[in-house]
């Protein structure tokens, strides 16, 4: 059954179940598996048991679908919704197709599934061939099974009975990453779960991890998240009380249009621009100037959706209409008035 809720601010929201969370409406930063995204406009996102999903700062207007123990399994192809590679599972959807798929929200949960399934092929995230897809979620699985074994890549290869060089190749193609890197990424973010989530000693967490050396555990935490695992348990472990994170979004919401430079965030901070940039970097894995533009282009298509391009990009400051244009579609890959036809007119 379909729930609306309004999610709480800087807290993290678990499920026991595979779930669907379709955020209908809201802007401002979400963060799943320790990883920030702004840019959730018309996406529907899938969660497996036990991942966690933040809204930071924001306001949402959220839809969840918990799927019954164990429903996901019965379709092999279901798993390229929850299983994630390298980038957060979602499906996009305009306008038009969201009024379709409401009302399969009162059918059976298979039908979300499959259109989903459907929806998701046919975005074909990396530009790969179904029998491909097929393969590499194959190796997903055995890495999510044995990722704590230490595993050689051969390994992994023959557990899934495929020759070492086609597949190998077959991932650094599509997903831009090794076989070995992929199982790192799983390792990482399992770590991550466990110092984040739980109050382990670091050391037990090494072992639990399949890491016979507590130091050698460091070292790999360090070189993939530039933070040691207690300096990551002690920032992750922000309250909501650590206001750092909201005072410095609502002055980039109130001086976006005119003032795009970290050093002036820096000064109404009173901080250095390196004391900015690395809490920022250390707290969400971006840039100030990405959250500026993060807010420019969220801004823009508030403000596409009643004015001119024209309008918009004065409104903005930006002093040419044609600068404007250029900036969205680098960041969105469409062009402002691609964007009022698409969401106006699908």
């Amino acid at each position: 059954m379909l729930q609306l809720i309004t999610p709480p601010l800087n807290q993290p929201l678990t499920y026991s179940r595979h779930v669907m969370v379709w955020i209908k409406s809201g802007n401002g930063l979400i963060e799943v598996d320790f990883q920030t995204f702004s840019d959730f406009e018309d996406r529907i996102i899938f969660l497996s048991p036990g991942q966690r999903i933040k809204f930071v700062f924001g306001t949402f207007e959220v839809a969840l679908l918990e799927f019954p123990d164990g429903f996901v399994k019965q379709s092999k192809d279901y798993r390229v919704l929850f299983k994630h590679l390298i980038s957060l599972g979602y499906i996009e959807f305009t306008e038009a197709q969201q009024q379709t798929f409401k009302t399969l929200l009162s059918d059976s949960p298979s039908k979300v599934l499959d259109i989903s399934t459907h929806q998701w092929y046919w975005q074909n995230p990396f530009q790969a061939e179904k029998e491909e897809y097929t393969i590499i979620f194959d190796l997903k699985e055995v890495i999510d099974a044995h990722f704590k074994e230490n595993w050689s890549v051969e390994q992994f290869v023959t557990n899934i009975d495929q020759e070492y060089f086609e597949l190998h190749r077959l991932v650094k193609n599509r997903l831009g990453l090794t076989i070995k890197h992929l199982a790192q990424r799983k390792l990482l973010v399992e770590s991550q779960r466990d110092i984040a989530f739980t109050d382990k000693p670091i050391q037990e967490v090494a072992y639990d991890m399949g890491f016979r050396d507590p130091a050698y555990f460091h070292r790999f935490f360090k070189a993939w998240t530039h933070l040691t695992p207690k300096g990551f348990r002690e920032q992750f472990g922000s309250h909501p009380s650590d206001t750092f994170i909201q005072d410095l979004l609502l002055l980039i919401q109130q001086h976006h249009p005119t003032q795009r430079a970290t050093s002036f965030y820096a000064d109404k901070l009173f901080m250095s621009i390196k004391t900015l940039s690395r809490k920022v970097k250390d707290k969400l894995n971006m840039t100030v100037g990405d959250l500026i533009r993060v807010e420019v282009i969220q801004s823009a298509k508030r403000h596409l959706q009643n004015m001119t391009v024209k309008e918009t990009a004065f409104l903005l400051g930006f002093e040419e209409a044609n600068h404007f244009s250029a900036f969205f579609k680098k960041y969105t890959g469409i062009t402002p008035s691609q964007y009022q036809s698409k969401k106006y007119n699908s």
